[in-house]
């Protein structure tokens, strides 16, 4: 009987540290889970941190990039104005010199055409005076 005792004894002190085994191994594993469900977590966090910062430093560069282009195009712009301006002020020159010589042109024809109509004729050579002297000759 004391055997019998003491063997049912032993065998419930075994299924007793059994399922504390169990119990510690089942805490364990759970700790473990957790720890890793933990540890994913932060690192996804930590990838999504690092994924927006990159996202930012994208869009700044972006703008930037646009802000110079804007810039570059503006200047480019203002370039073309000016010398599309200094092309029409040559053409303008060039219009007021043609102008200008064409009114001096017409001024001194016309201060030749009156002296001109104002000159004596000089007289024809031909026939009985050529070169001034009579020849005798019809």
């Amino acid at each position: 009987m004391n055997i019998q005792l003491e063997k049912m004894k032993q065998n419930q002190e075994c299924e007793r540290r059994k399922r504390i085994a169990e119990e510690k191994h089942k805490e364990w594993v759970q700790k473990k889970t957790e720890e890793e469900r933990r540890e994913r977590k932060r690192k996804l966090s930590k990838e999504m941190a690092e994924k927006a910062t990159r996202e930012l430093e994208k869009m700044q560069l972006q703008e930037k990039a646009d802000v110079k282009y804007k810039e570059w195009l503006k200047k480019k712009r203002a370039e073309e104005a000016e010398k599309k301006k200094k092309e029409k002020e040559k053409e303008k020159e060039r219009e007021a010199e043609l102008q200008e010589k064409r009114t001096r042109s017409e001024k001194i024809f016309k201060e030749w055409l009156q002296n001109a109509r104002n000159k004596p004729q000089p007289a024809l050579n031909g026939y009985g005076f050529p070169h001034w002297k009579s020849t005798g000759l019809y």
